[in-house]
């Protein structure tokens, strides 16, 4: 009654005070409570080597009444009258009574007279009123006490079996499984409840009643016929009888209170020093991999063809899709683990892990770093180094039609203009030898264009470092001695000519005017053809509608140069009029060219097949370059919902973390629902993912649809992910905290909304500034050394910032209780006894097997007890689990 005041008990006992005089009316009630009370009495008139047999006579001198109070209080009544007078008897009960009332109960309507002359509704209301102050009014279960809490512990013991619903304490009780459930519960290998039936209650009762009688050391206080009875049972009986039950499981469940306290402790060692195992072996394998990749990044080995760039490509985007993310996922999950193991450290007041050398969160993040910055080069180098072969390409095959244009015409005119005809030629013959060779200079001169042309593209070559370089310039110089002997030839011939020409007559002017105004007009055709089939590369739709504006020109020209054409072919017709009206002997030639009306027909016929193939050309570029542009825009269209959407969620995230309501439980389920959107999002990913992957097969390097890139997603998408798990993983710490140091919501709340308060910069985190105006305005007084501890606790590793996480870590010290060495140190005393210490025997029988056998591997360096050798005492075993420095 230390905790219970006297007017507490006096309200409790208030409705007990007529002691229900109508129910003592009927026999059969009254038989049960006579039966029950008095076996009762006898379970602790034993201990004193005597008992009653009937309670209302044996009870009447006040010895035996004293006797049981000292049994049951373990105090000691005043020396009773040994006279047997009435007044000797009524002394003793006097005495009796005295004591209970002493106890805080009132007592009403109960004589010493009426307990002396054998009243039984009085003795037995008596009795009934001893029960409730020593058996039954210090049952406490969950905040309820007495009656209510022996209720509430039968039906939390009963509720996992079928068939047994405890509401009172009688009818409840009339099919015998209540009993037999609360056995089965605490000692299950007395009653195989299997093969119990709820129709058969006598066997269930008598079962219990037996098992109870003789394992349990619980007296038989009811008989199962009148429980199973058509009135219903005596309440009172059923209370008391349930009530040894209580007490004589409680003293075991003391026990193994003790022993899961100390498995509790165990099993958060082994997880802790998992944990510690994991993060080291997923650290190096992530830090292994890094090193594996970065020198594959580094790697700027160029390649000679398109084709071998593009298979480079193809590996890099199988490593952004396939090997990169799992490596992603792994360093979200070492960190989550990793504040996750720390959070544990500090519940179980533990030192913090430091992992092995090189292997911190902030080494594997700079390696991370060092990483994502050769990723970045690395494709930068990809996309460049296809540019240049791709520029190189075209290059290329631009010189070798160049130079094939160029080798055609040259071909011959070495072995022309080292001829000896003029020797041999009449002077008409000579002067058109003449003429013909002035044509020919005006064609060269055409021709040293096209040669510069040949020589740039060689030079350019070289400075991109094309990989046929020595084949191109071996052909390059070819092309230029031959075009040097050209000249040579060329000015030797004239100075052969120019010494004849005055010996020859002049040359036909139709023949001169027919070969110089061919000679352009083939030119022109030759530049025509060359233009038409030159190939052609472009990246946007306009620069494909600019070549196409240039075709359109130049077809408008065609018209001309059929006129051009028509008249040049007249000149031809009218020589050969005049040959054959005057029979000239021009050996059926012109003097002064080679170019034929055949050939100009020839080559214009060819150039007007030319131009219907551009048409098509050009067409179909234009179509490409229209797909191209709808890639551009399809891409810049998702690009630009998705790149703010990732903006937006990563700001709303920091709103959360800083702004959060409710409960934290409330508070999880949104941030993984929220998660939970945001990995629903990921499909919007993959599109805009595959979307650029044509956008790279397509060759498209540039997009004016958007200024988001791939690269800005996926580092966005994948800040978002790990920022969102870390914010889940914050608040799960939190819990943590929260249930181990026993803080309510109402303080979390009020922790949240300080911290927020002067979170001033509202970055989730306060500056030791703001920490410090912080602790004053909760009311710490603290000097320069004081707050340099303090911060030494919630800044361990010196950041200058306080995380809410390391906050409430550090208030939960000051307010909240938490599982401590005492109370552990208390459940080995339990455990031990008065022995003072614990053999391997012991802990093997009390602990699960796994968890024994890791307590006594971490003890087996302390074993050995003075008086027990191999036994673990006090001080060894707290050295063991704690380490000397907790002590």
């Amino acid at each position: 009654m230390d905790h219970y005041d006297s007017q507490q008990t006096n309200d409790y006992m208030q409705p007990e005070e007529d002691w229900d005089r109508d129910m003592l009316l009927d026999p059969a009630w009254e038989k049960q409570q006579r039966k029950t009370f008095t076996a009762w009495c006898n379970s602790h008139l034993r201990k004193a080597g005597t008992q009653i047999d009937n309670i209302e006579e044996d009870f009447r001198d006040g010895l035996k009444l004293m006797l049981l109070l000292e049994v049951i209080s373990g105090e000691r009544l005043a020396k009773p009258e040994r006279g047997k007078m009435r007044v000797h008897k009524i002394s003793n009960v006097n005495k009796a009574l005295d004591f209970i009332a002493s106890k805080g109960v009132k007592l009403v309507s109960i004589g010493a007279e009426e307990i002396v002359d054998g009243n039984a509704k009085m003795t037995l209301g008596m009795i009934w009123t001893i029960i409730l102050r020593f058996a039954i009014q210090d049952i406490s279960v969950e905040e309820t006490s007495a009656k209510e809490g022996l209720l509430l512990w039968c039906q939390r013991k009963t509720a996992p079996y079928k068939n047994v619903n405890i509401q009172n304490f009688h009818i409840s009780w009339k099919d015998g499984l209540g009993f037999c459930a609360l056995i089965h519960r605490h000692r299950p290998e007395l009653i195989d409840y299997g093969k119990l039936r709820k129709d058969d209650p006598l066997t269930n009762l008598n079962t219990a009643f037996d098992v109870a009688e003789k394992y349990l050391d619980i007296p038989k206080m009811l008989d199962a016929e009148d429980i199973i009875g058509p009135l219903r049972p005596d309440e009172k009986a059923i209370m008391t009888y349930v009530s040894c039950y209580y007490h004589a499981f409680s003293g075991a469940q003391k026990a193994e209170t003790a022993a899961n306290r100390i498995c509790k402790v165990l099993a958060v060692n082994q997880e802790n020093e998992q944990l510690m195992e994991d993060y080291e072996k997923l650290a190096s394998d992530l830090l292994e991999w890094i090193r594996r990749t970065i020198p594959w990044l580094e790697n700027r080995a160029p390649e000679n063809t398109m084709q071998a760039m593009q298979q480079k490509l193809e590996d890099f985007r199988d490593y952004r899709r396939l090997h990169k993310p799992p490596k992603v996922q792994e360093k979200c999950q070492l960190e989550i683990n990793f504040n996750t193991l720390q959070t544990k450290l500090r519940l179980s007041n533990r030192p913090a892990f430091m992992p092995s050398e090189g292997k911190m969160v902030s080494d594997i993040n700079n390696a991370w770093g060092g990483l994502e910055q050769a990723e970045k080069g690395y494709e930068e180098w990809l996309l460049n180094e296809i540019r240049r072969l791709e520029r190189l390409d075209h290059l290329a095959e631009k010189f070798r039609q160049k130079a094939s244009i160029h080798e055609s015409w040259t071909d011959g005119k070495e072995a022309m203009l080292q001829q000896k005809d003029y020797e041999t030629a009449t002077l008409s013959e000579i002067k058109a030898l003449l003429k013909k060779h002035e044509a020919f200079e005006s064609d060269l001169a055409a021709h040293q264009d096209r040669v510069e042309q040949i020589a740039a593209i060689a030079q350019e070559l070289n400075e991109l470092d094309y990989y046929d370089s020595p084949s191109v310039n071996a052909r390059c110089q070819k092309i230029c001695d031959q075009w040097d002997n050209l000249g040579a030839l060329t000015q030797k011939r004239r100075e052969a000519l120019e010494r004849t020409e005055k010996l020859l007559e002049t040359i036909d002017q139709l023949y001169l005017e027919y070969a110089k105004r061919a000679a352009p007009f083939n030119n022109w055709m030759e530049g025509a053809m060359e233009d038409l089939q030159d190939t052609f590369i472009v990246h946007t739709i306009e620069e494909i509608q600019g070549l196409t504006t240039a075709h359109e020109q130049f077809k408008a020209t065609l018209p001309d140069a059929d006129k051009e054409r028509q008249a040049i072919l007249g000149i031809h017709n009218e020589v050969s009029k005049i040959v054959q009206t005057y029979h000239v002997n021009m050996a059926g030639t012109n003097p002064y060219t080679t170019i034929t009306p055949q050939e100009i027909n020839g080559k214009w016929d060819h150039v007007r097949q030319l131009v219907p193939r551009r048409d098509q050309a050009l067409m179909e570029e234009h179509t490409r370059q229209q797909q191209n542009e709808r890639l551009r825009k399809q891409f810049g269209a998702q690009a630009n919902v998705i790149g703010p959407w990732i903006q937006t969620k990563m700001e709303e995230i920091g709103r959360i973390s800083i702004e959060m309501h409710g409960t934290l439980e409330d508070q999880l389920n949104h941030l993984r629902q929220y998660e939970k959107s945001i990995i629903n999002y990921k499909p919007k990913i993959d599109q805009l993912e595959g979307d650029h992957q044509q956008i790279q097969e397509a060759l498209i390097f540039d997009n004016k649809h958007t200024n988001y890139t791939m690269e800005h997603i996926r580092v966005g998408w994948e800040q978002l992910l790990t920022t969102i798990a870390r914010t889940i993983n914050e608040v799960e710490n939190q819990i943590l905290t929260r249930d181990a140091k026993g803080i309510s919501q109402e303080q979390m709340n009020e922790f949240r909304a300080s911290f927020n308060h002067f979170d001033r910069k509202k970055t989730g985190m306060m500056d030791s500034e703001d920490f410090r105006a912080c602790l004053i305005s909760m009311g710490y007084n603290m000097g320069e050394a004081e707050f340099a501890r303090i911060m030494s606790i919630v800044d361990p590793n010196r950041l200058g910032v306080v995380t809410f996480q390391a906050f409430i870590d550090f208030m939960s010290r000051e307010t909240a209780d938490t599982d401590t060495a005492d109370q552990v140190m208390a459940s080995f005393k339990i455990l031990a006894g008065d022995k003072n210490y614990i053999t391997v025997d012991e802990l093997r029988r009390e602990l699960p097997p796994d968890q024994a056998e890791y307590c006594i591997a971490r003890m087996a360096p302390y074993s050995g007890s003075d008086a027990v050798p191999g036994a673990l005492d006090y001080m060894s075993f707290s050295t063991a689990l704690y380490g000397e420095s907790d002590l």
